[in-house]
Order: C-alpha cells, then structure tokens, then sequence
C-alpha cells in the first residue's frame, strides 16, 4: 500500500495536490487559511469556528471540560438541542457522530488542516441531510503548505501538557502525511466558588488522536486518497460518578479525476463508541449518587459519494449514508446499585441525487437541488429488571419518506470592488438515533427520547454585499431570515419529584423533559465580517445580531415566544496579529457572547462573556520557535450551565502555556 501511495509517474503529469472537485463559490462564505489555523493562543477546531460570528456549540465549555455530547456545531440561532445543525466534514467525509451528531472535536488538530470553508445558510441542496444551517468544509493540509517534520510540546496551568507531531514524505507522484497529538490536564473545578460543596473536584482530561493521509497519482489524471483517523477521550465532570469515555476509528478512500470531464468517488467507514455516568448531587453538594450508566453507546456510519462534472460549472452527484447503533445503560439505582437494564436503539439510510449548475461572470446565477429518500428502521426498546429477570420490549414502526431541497443563488459584480449577492434554500436534517432512543441526564435535569419524531426543514433566503475598497481590506455584509419546522428540542413537561417514563426519578432539583417537534423556531439576523491588512498587521472582525423565536402551539404552547436555548443575541469576535522581522509574531484575540438561556421557559439566564487570548513566538534558531500563550488572559467569568438551584458551572478559566516547537 505504502509503495502504490509513493508511485511516481512521469515529471510531465500532473502534480497531486489532495484536493477534491472545486464547488461553486458561496458569496458568505469564510475562508479561514493555514496561516490563522495555526496563529493562536487556542488551536482547538472549536475555538477557531468562534471566529465566525454567529457559529456556535451547544455550550460554552470546550472540549476539555464539556460533556462530549453537548459538542455540536449549529449556526443563525436554529439552536435547540444538543444535535449538529451545520454539516462539518473533512475531506468530503461527515464527522458528526454516527449515533448522535455531536462532534469529536478532540479528533481534529488543527496542524492537520489546510483550511476551513465556513458556508452560513442552507447547504443541503448539495450535501444533504444535516447541513440545514450550513456547512463547515476542512480540508488535509497539502504538501506545499506542509513542513517535513514538525512538533511541539507546550505545558500550561493545572499541570496541562499539550504534544504533537507531523512527519511529511513523498514527491509529486504522491505523498504520506502523518500526525499525532495528545493532551492531558489535571483541569478545573467547574462550579463557581461560591457555589461549591464537598463532593465538587477537578474536571481531568486526557485526549490522544493520530492521523494517517496518503495521496498517490494511480494514472494520468487520476488521484487516489486514503485518510485514516483514530481518537481516544477521556473526560470527568468535576464530581464522582460522571467519567465518559469516547473513541472512534474512520477510515476513507477519495478517488478524484482531474481530466477534461472532472469527477470524484468517495467511501468510508466510522466506528464510533461512546460510554458516560451521570449523578446526582444533594443541594448540599456533599454526595454524588450515581443515578444512570451508559456503559456503551456503539455506533457504525457509512457512506459512499459520486461527483461528476458535466461540462464546467456544471456538477451531479448521488450520495448515500447509513447509521446504526444503540444505548446500553443500567439505571434506577437503589442504594448505589442499579435494578434496570436498558438496551435501544436502531437504524438509518437516506440516499440522494443531486445536481448543482452556475453560469454568468459579472452577473452569475446558480442553482442547486436534490432529492432524498430516508428510512428509520430497526427500532426498539428492552428494558429488563434485574432482580427477576422480567423483560419488556417495545419495536417501532419503520418508517420513511422523501425530502427534496434546493438553493439559488445570484452573485452580481456591480463595480469595481462590489460584490452583491442573494440566496434562497430549502434544507432539512434526520433526527440522530441519539434523539430517538437515548435518554440523558445534565445535573438534576432528566430529559426522554422520542422514537417518534420526524425530520426538520428549514427555509430560509439571505442578500448581502461585498466591498473591497482596497486589495487590502474585505468587508461582508449579509442578512437573513429562516424559519425551521419541526424544530427538535428537549421540551420541558414537568417538574420533579417523581417518577417519569423513560428516564426515571428525578429530584425536586431538577426537571423532567422530552424530545418533541416544536411547529417552527424563527430567526431573523445580521452577519459584518471584515479583514485588514496594514504591513505586517492583519486585522479581523466578525460579527452576527440574530433574533430566534420559538413558535409552537402544541405541547411547547407555554414556550411559545421564547428565544431558543442556548442562543445569544450577539457574537463578536476580533483580532490582530503582527508577523514581524526573524520569526516574530504576536496575536491578541478578543470574543464577546451576549446573554443566553439554560432553559426553554427562559428563566435561567446565562450572563454574557467577553474574553481575551493573546500570545507570542519568537524563533530560538533556524529549527526552533517559543511560544507564549494565554487564553481567558484576564480570567473572566464565562457561565456554561446554571441548574434549576441555581448552580452555575463555568468554562474556559484563564490558562498560561509556554510552548517549545521544533521544524525542519
């Protein structure tokens, strides 16, 4: 295999490059190059998304404290829940969790990357089901922009140590890309002082992934690329009894034609497992009881995609995706013991066509559309009682249906260093098996899945203008307004204590909560992106305003009006960085969120966040760079969650890191 990847061809062929088909280009979207991937106190995937305004995660905590399936990625307030609305892939292939749609973020290192393509609006016209929202494209980072050996090693507060390394070989007929990264820290206290009890502790880490590319020229015009991705993450939520463990092996194969009629081929293959404790704490914070244990969540995704470019401008394709897994879980526990076993879980497919076409140049039109099939099979339910061994099973209709979508587009140069542009979509996404049989629990909250849930759509249309009042300076303006029916959020039905199908007791701290189909959330906005240059200084800004309403009159009647959870009304990020003279460079990195609800009824607030990273690199020699980082320089108080007590856990306390880098 390593000698077919290496075969090199005649000087005079093409020179692989490991990139797939170039698509229409978006008038929004946000290219995020190598050069700021790199350049920054916090290199993590999410933290860079946070460059865009108006992109966000479910939570405010990052991967180091965060519950892994809180990590999802969503963008123009269709927020809700904890399931990825924006589709992020890596070279082609879906990196949401097969099972739930959360994000393995640990299982990116940014020195991998090339580049990020951030798409705001409907992009499931061409990629399908989850990309309602929009899309977040990355793509492997290429040999040109490669070093053939780097690493570094940096070490920061709360004995944190943060490795990695990437090894570059090969020619133009083909190259290897290898990487690994590792991160271990004895991390934070998540709940705020003054909120704290005997049973509150760190939060520790330890995450590791490697990472495995070949790209190899197999004819005259023909690439083929092999990615393989593995990760291992381990997690405590700062009490007893809340270890979650996630794992997971990708594997993928991109064959990609560069001749006079381009195409592209793409298959992979996911295996995904996930396992978590959760407990519940005493409102004196002197016990942690642990109260459910998923002991394993396996899941399998697959897919397969076909790209053939008709004439220039013109794409079709037809893709294909399959999700399988379930929840394992003990629960019910009395006196530290479980008495019930829970198995659910099940199947799904969807399948589309597609074709994409664009035409013009100073006044040029596109239009996307595709059709899917989707099938939610294999349902069920087994719930056994330990003691005696009693089982009770429940199996779900199979169901299925067709969803089209579509997106047009208009780009119109109207003078020298104007860009105007308009877009209207149709876009939709699958509820995640996660949604469907996984139960859960945050603190003393209690929430049920929902096998019954049906897809979301969304329709939405944006205008906007790009001036470009000099080679230096690039300002994007753009509103937008969506509306997303069938909006799958975790619905509050009722107060504790008692005892609640499908998830059992819950306290009098906590409430009991269902996954339900809201009718609509609404939302409404405005996105000002802007990058500078002056000499050696690069300066950046982005900013999103957007106004989310929930619209319901069933059984979310009494949230109607209500702003999503976890939707802020204004994001702001800005930045500057200085390359100097010999090697010196420095960066200060400021974000702003502005206020955010824990809860559908909206009455635990989140406050706002405003915090500053900075850092700064000074070459040693030729080989070798230090690096100072700072990220939350000024420790401020940023509120993840706030329980129904009224405890608040926070994220992202300040941290100093001093790292030492090596490159040939």
């Amino acid at each position: 295999m390593i000698a077919l990847l290496l075969a090199i061809a005649a000087p005079d062929e093409i020179v692989v490059t490991g990139r797939g088909l170039d698509r229409e280009e978006r008038g929004n979207a946000i290219i995020i190059a190598r050069d700021r991937l790199l350049g920054r106190a916090n290199r993590s995937l999410e933290n860079i998304l946070g460059d865009v305004g108006g992109m966000q995660g479910f939570r405010r905590s990052d991967a180091r404290s965060a519950h892994p399936t809180s990590q999802s990625i969503t963008m123009r307030g269709l927020g809700g829940n904890a399931s990825s609305r924006a589709l992020l892939v890596l070279d082609g292939v879906p990196q949401a969790d097969p099972f739930g749609g959360w994000v393995a973020f640990p299982a990116i290192s940014a020195d991998r990357l090339g580049a990020v393509r951030v798409t705001r609006g409907g992009g499931s016209a061409v990629w399908g089901s989850g990309a309602l929202a929009g899309t977040v494209e990355l793509d492997s980072v290429t040999p040109d922009a490669a070093a053939p050996f780097d690493a570094a090693l940096a070490y920061g507060s709360r004995d944190s140590v943060d490795a990695r390394a990437s090894l570059l070989t090969g020619s133009a007929g083909g190259f290897i890309f290898a990487s690994g990264a590792f991160a271990r820290g004895d991390g934070f206290v998540p709940i705020v002082a003054e909120d704290r009890g005997p049973a509150d502790r760190r939060a520790p880490y330890a995450q590791a992934s490697g990472f495995v590319r070949g790209v190899a020229r197999i004819g005259a015009a023909t690439e083929l690329q092999a990615n393989l991705l593995a990760f291992d993450d381990r997690r405590d939520r700062g009490l007893a009894n809340t270890a979650n463990h996630s794992r997971g092996v990708d594997g993928s194969l991109r064959f990609v034609g560069r001749g006079a009629r381009r195409w592209s081929l793409l298959g992979y293959l996911q295996q995904r497992r996930f396992d978590s404790q959760f407990s519940s704490v005493d409102a004196a914070r002197t016990t942690s009881s642990l109260v459910l244990d998923q002991y394993a969540v396996p899941s399998t995704g697959w897919g397969a995609r076909g790209e053939l470019q008709v004439v220039p401008g013109v794409i079709v394709g037809a893709d294909l995706r399959g999700v399988s897994g379930e929840t394992r879980e003990l629960f019910q526990f009395v006196a530290g013991a479980p008495t019930r076993r829970r198995v659910a879980g099940g199947r799904s497919l969807t399948g589309g066509v597609f074709g994409e076409a664009g035409a013009g140049d100073a006044l040029r039109a596109s239009i996307a559309g595709r059709v899917d099939r989707w099938t939610i099979r294999s349902g069920s339910l087994s719930t056994r009682v330990l003691a005696t061994g009693a089982t009770a099973s429940i199996t779900y209709a199979d169901r299925s249906g067709w969803v089209p979508s579509g997106r047009i587009s208009f780009r119109w140069m109207a003078a020298t260093g104007v860009i105007l542009n308009a877009a209207a979509y149709r876009g939709w996404r699958l509820p995640t098996l996660n949604e469907l049989y996984r139960p859960f629990r945050a603190g003393a909250d209690a929430t049920a899945a929902n096998a019954a849930l049906d897809p979301e759509t969304m329709v939405g249309a944006e205008i906007g203008a790009t001036l470009k009042p000099t080679r230096q300076v690039t300002a994007k303006l753009t509103l937008f307004t969506a509306r997303l029916d069938n909006a799958i959020a975790n619905v509050t039905i009722a107060r504790g204590p008692g005892v609640f199908p499908g998830v059992g007791f819950v306290s009098a701290a906590g409430s009991y909560r269902r996954r339900e189909n809201l009718d609509a959330i609404a939302t409404r906005g405005v996105e000002f992106d802007l990058d500078g240059k002056a000499g050696p200084l690069d300066l950046r800004l982005s900013y999103a305003l957007v106004d989310a309403t929930v619209r319901d009159n069933g059984i979310g009647a009494a949230f109607d009006g209500r702003r999503p959870v976890q939707v802020p009304r204004h994001s702001l990020t800005a930045s500057a960085d200085w390359n100097g003279p010999k090697g010196l460079a420095a960066g200060v990195r400021a974000r702003f969120v502005s206020a955010q609800f824990e809860d559908d009824a909206n009455r635990r607030e989140l406050a706002s966040a405003f915090t500053v990273d900075a850092h700064a690199t000074a070459r040693i020699d030729r080989r070798f760079r230090l690096t100072l980082r700072a990220e939350n320089l000024f420790d401020a108080r940023v509120e993840a969650t706030v329980s129904e007590r009224g405890e608040i856990e926070r994220a992202t306390p300040r941290a100093l890191w001093a790292e030492l880098g090596f490159a040939l």
